[in-house]
């Protein structure tokens, strides 16, 4: 699996104090009015369908919290394939501590294994060609680290993270600039202003602004964006290893094996994180 520089400690605790805060307010009062204080209890995370399981680490991350006295054995690692009935771990501890944990933990687990289940199947029709699967900045608001993160474990490959790491001119900002040419030296001037160094990718949609983008170069990616087959090999063949090549745009399960047979670089898919099934599960007491 990539490294994924996002996955910091500092990120990590920010988005699950900031998710807990969100749930609990001022206090689990359903456990605390129901369950006593000294109370230890067991549960088990209970998979009840079939995919990828994704989140593993980060519920150990959630239960120690919320509570670090709570013990968990994990018994499925992240990127495990599962079947319904599997257990992927089992946490033991104060009983209320148990509880207030439960909703955050399944709602990340079985989103996040959703995510990682829609990826693994998508990079199985990859097989054998050259394109890696990318994901997109479609993503739920303030849930992008653990999505994709899911990528990751699904066998994916993360795109840029949000608008800060990487210079993306799509056709917005090729037609805002005045054109391929104009948004690309733009850019350039930008970057030697600003004394940064970022990787620079650029939107095509027909092969002339393909050939625009070649005659201008100082880039390091060319997205090709809702290009047919034909078209695709086309600016394959064009490019002829030059620079990297993204195919984006509407590409679906049913159209990928088709896209990656062109030869391009990369396939991103915004349905990876948009459009994925949860993985039915619960946290079972017993």
């Amino acid at each position: 699996m990539q490294a994924a520089p996002y996955l910091t400690p500092e990120a990590l605790t920010t988005f699950i104090r900031t998710a807990l805060a969100e749930d609990l307010g001022d206090g689990d009062h359903s456990s605390r009015a129901s369950i006593p204080a000294m109370a230890r209890k067991r549960a088990r995370l209970l998979v009840k369908g079939e995919g990828v399981l994704a989140g593993v680490e980060l519920a150990q991350l959630i239960f120690a919290e919320v509570d670090e006295t709570l013990q968990m054995e994990v018994r499925l690692q992240d990127g495990a394939r599962v079947q319904h009935g599997d257990v992927a771990f089992v946490v033991e501890g104060p009983a209320r501590s148990i509880l207030t944990a439960e909703r955050l933990v399944l709602n990340c687990m079985q989103r996040m294994s959703g995510v990682a289940t829609y990826t693994a199947h998508l990079q199985e029709l990859l097989a054998g060609t050259r394109a890696r699967l990318l994901d997109t900045r479609k993503t739920t608001p303030n849930f992008r680290l653990c999505e994709k993160w899911a990528v990751l474990i699904g066998g994916g490959t993360n795109h840029r993270y949000g608008l800060f790491d990487m210079i993306m001119l799509k056709d917005n900002h090729v037609d805002y600039a005045g054109g391929i040419r104009q948004a690309i030296e733009a850019t350039h001037a930008y970057l030697r202003e600003l004394g940064r160094q970022l990787p620079i990718e650029v939107e095509t949609r027909t092969l002339a602004e393909v050939q625009q983008a070649l005659e201008v170069g100082g880039i390091d990616r060319i997205m090709l964006d809702n290009m047919s087959p034909a078209q695709l090999r086309e600016a394959v063949a064009l490019v002829a290893d030059r620079y990297p090549l993204e195919a984006s745009g509407g590409i679906t399960e049913q159209t990928i094996a088709e896209v990656a047979a062109t030869g391009v670089d990369y396939i991103s898919v915004g349905a990876l994180t948009h459009s994925a099934d949860s993985l039915d599960m619960s946290l079972k007491a017993f």
